[in-house]
């Protein structure tokens, strides 16, 4: 089977498809400046666009791993994450408190979705 990978790098690839799986992790890329709703935001509007470049979408994800620094900002986290799922689609998931390369950033998502 082949291994479909989107905007590889050096380091990584944005979207890795194997056997109808997509494989991507999502930091927030637009301002580390805000809060940890904010950033949930922009983790999930970067999410919607890699789901898309794998021919998925919300509804098709299948495992999450998320990644916190600070465990107090889980229930607004949690409020962001339960808005932003479609209704009856939630995936497994875990969550751990972690730090993270970049010091500005409260969350980081590991998302595995089928493709479509």
């Amino acid at each position: 089977m082949t291994i479909n990978r989107v905007n590889p790098c050096a380091r990584w690839s944005d979207v890795t498809v194997y056997n109808g799986i997509a494989h991507f992790v999502e930091v927030p890329e637009t301002d580390t400046s805000v809060g940890i709703r904010e950033q949930a935001q922009q983790v999930f509007a970067q999410a919607e666009e890699m789901l898309a470049a794998a021919n998925s979408d919300k509804s098709r994800i299948l495992s999450c791993t998320i990644y916190l620094t600070d465990f107090a900002n889980i229930d607004e986290f949690n409020q962001e994450w339960e808005a932003w799922l479609p209704e009856g689609s939630a995936p497994s998931r875990a969550c751990v408190k972690a730090e993270l390369a970049n010091p500005e950033y409260l969350v980081e998502i590991s998302f595995v979705a089928a493709a479509k």
